[in-house]
């Protein structure tokens, strides 16, 4: 009797875990895209993930396109602690995907572009692109990682400049560092945090790189890239225990750093 009440329940454990995988992988399998939690704009915070054609060698993770990479559990944890720590309203029940062309994109004013290494920019994305940014919205790019990663002959910085030089020709990159105010927007972030910031799988140190206002450093910051790093992994991972507490945290005081100017300049 002992031997078979063991038998029934561990069936019924590996039943509750079959249908669990089962429902999660529901999620992706219409082209390979989980369900998007979209919402109609009330004028509350909306955390926005740009959505673009993906190149060769970006589809990962059982076919996944590379701009769906943490979808929406990233943003969803990013957002709950903007809530906990700040007075912004930010949205729980919605994490939109919009494309570049996509007119409803200027009733937000922060957008995040992930794995820009195969970002395929269309000829219609380049002017709403740049009308975004001109208009006051800023970008956040993350999940950087540069050519040949994991053997992967495919990414890297190049066809990220190359986009970014359609749609602003004669673009500069600057290397920032801790004197910029989207590192002190809400967080001070100092030095060695910067210099040394904890990585979650990619070898190497992270460089954090801005876009600017005419190419010039005391103009407007448009747009804020995490090269050779990923730090919205952290926020995705943060409920998993995968990486030290103290590495996440430092995550996420990039990420409210990041909403907190983006709403504030």
């Amino acid at each position: 009797m002992t031997r078979t009440r063991v038998l029934c329940a561990a069936c019924g454990v590996a039943l509750c875990a079959v249908v669990a995988i089962g429902q999660r992988l529901e999620d992706f399998r219409t082209g390979r895209v989980p369900r998007i939690q979209s919402g109609s704009y009330d004028g509350r915070f909306t955390f926005v993930r740009i959505r673009y054609d993906t190149a060769p060698g970006g589809y990962w993770s059982g076919g996944r396109p590379s701009w769906v990479h943490g979808y929406p559990v990233a943003e969803e944890n990013l957002v709950r602690i903007m809530r906990d720590l700040s007075y912004l309203d930010a949205r729980t029940d919605a994490f939109n995907v919009l494309s570049l062309d996509d007119p409803q994109l200027f009733r937000y004013p922060v957008a995040y572009l992930i794995e820009v290494g195969w970002w395929r920019l269309k000829d219609g994305e380049i002017a709403a692109l740049r009308a975004y940014v001109q208009k006051g919205g800023f970008v956040i790019v993350d999940d950087f990682k540069p050519f040949g990663w994991r053997g992967n002959r495919s990414g890297g910085w190049e066809p990220f400049e190359q986009n970014m030089k359609r749609v602003f020709p004669g673009v500069r990159f600057f290397d920032m560092d801790v004197s910029h105010p989207i590192f002190h927007a809400f967080f001070e972030i100092t030095p060695g945090i910067l210099a040394n910031f904890p990585q979650a799988y990619n070898n190497g140190s992270p460089v954090f790189r801005g876009v600017f206002e005419n190419n010039d450093p005391s103009k407007r910051l448009l747009m804020i890239v995490n090269y050779n790093t990923d730090v919205s992994q952290y926020w995705e991972w943060s409920g998993r225990g995968l990486r030290p507490v103290d590495d996440t945290n430092e995550a996420y005081k990039l990420g409210v750093n990041y909403l907190v100017y983006g709403m504030t300049h």
